[in-house]
């Protein structure tokens, strides 16, 4: 793998001080990645919704230092030094520091919110990564003026890769697939691509509601999930599954086929949580009320010929998925029927996004 693509070649003219803001996206995977190796390489490929509402901010304000052997930041979550947070980002620019030996000589600052509750299933380390990534391009592309726009996309998904294997795929939108696939051009394990195809216009502004079952912290991390995968009885199977389905959803998103969208997302939910549910150790990451939700979304469907879907992430929290021709009924169902699922009723309202945006 080319990995020598991202190293830093020219001399970099540093400058005294820098403030980037970027808002970059969560995302939702419709072919879940579930498995992975060193160095965050995953086991399949996957494809994802872009997030518009569900998003973080990042501010990164950059001061030049003597030069040192270590990556020196402060990082403020929402307004709040976070120490406990501390170590995630230095085993991030610990990963990265090989194709941005500029972050030697800079002390970071780091200050950043979500629009949505952290560590609850809404893949916050995709957003938050990734917007990390993009502070840390913009620095580079403004030291390294001979960089291109695609060059800085690119670059950043792949960064953002070596901290969370999602967060590739939350620099571009509104559809990213990430992983070596034959079949999309120009996919690659070490970085997310745009889907390469010209969509249906009935996927162009798919609406996705993310029902707050739980918002509390994951029963397991993503991180644990993923290892669960070395010797998994069903993996390899799963793996091929996957892919299979990566080359079923390139189809029905060129053709507009939503009854076979929505057995194929559907599908992957379950399946990713089989994988939990016949792990060692294994854990059920549903709780009552997802299964509540997802059953009142199968009845909903056959009672009113709907197209509206369900899809999960490692977590308890139910995403939504329907075309927008539906949201005023869709979004009523939710309302009168789904929320009293919801912790205090919660739910957030979003739709495809086309990525992150320089603020």
């Amino acid at each position: 793998m080319d990995t020598d693509q991202f190293l830093v070649k020219s001399d970099l003219n540093f400058i005294p001080k820098a403030t980037y803001t970027w808002q970059t996206p969560s995302n939702i995977a419709l072919v879940k990645y579930w498995g992975k190796s060193n160095p965050q390489i995953p086991k399949n490929t996957s494809i994802s919704f872009t997030l518009n509402n569900c998003n973080t901010i990042t501010t990164i304000d950059f001061e030049k230092k003597e030069k040192s052997t270590y990556v020196d930041f402060d990082l403020f979550f929402e307004g709040k030094q976070k120490e406990e947070f501390k170590p995630k980002i230095a085993e991030f620019f610990k990963r990265v520091q090989e194709y941005c030996p500029y972050v030697f000589e800079y002390k970071m600052t780091i200050h950043s919110e979500n629009s949505f509750p952290h560590s609850s299933g809404i893949a916050s380390s995709a957003s938050g990564l990734s917007a990390i990534a993009m502070c840390l391009m913009s620095l580079e592309s403004e030291i390294n003026p001979d960089l291109s726009e695609k060059d800085i996309n690119k670059k950043a998904s792949f960064l953002a890769r070596l901290g969370s294997g999602s967060a590739s795929r939350s620099v571009e939108g509104p559809l990213v697939v990430w992983g070596n696939h034959p079949e999309i051009n120009g996919s690659s394990d070490l970085f997310g691509v745009q889907f390469p195809y010209k969509v249906h216009p009935i996927f162009n502004d798919y609406q996705d509601a993310i029902l707050l079952v739980d918002k509390g912290e994951k029963q397991v991390s993503s991180t644990v999930g993923h290892n669960l995968m070395h010797h998994h009885p069903y993996a390899e199977n799963r793996f091929q599954q996957a892919n299979d389905n990566l080359t079923k959803i390139s189809k029905i998103l060129q053709e507009g086929n939503i009854k076979e969208f929505v057995k194929l997302v559907e599908s992957e939910a379950l399946t990713l949580h089989a994988m939990m549910l016949t792990s060692n150790p294994y854990f059920i990451l549903m709780k009552p009320n997802t299964l509540e939700i997802i059953n009142r979304i199968w009845q909903y469907r056959n009672q009113n010929d709907s197209n509206i879907c369900f899809t999960l992430d490692a977590g308890a929290n139910v995403h939504v998925l329907y075309p927008k021709n539906e949201k005023e009924a869709v979004n009523q169902f939710i309302e009168s029927e789904l929320s009293k699922y919801c912790q205090k009723n919660q739910y957030i309202c979003d739709t495809v996004g086309l990525g992150a945006i320089r603020l």
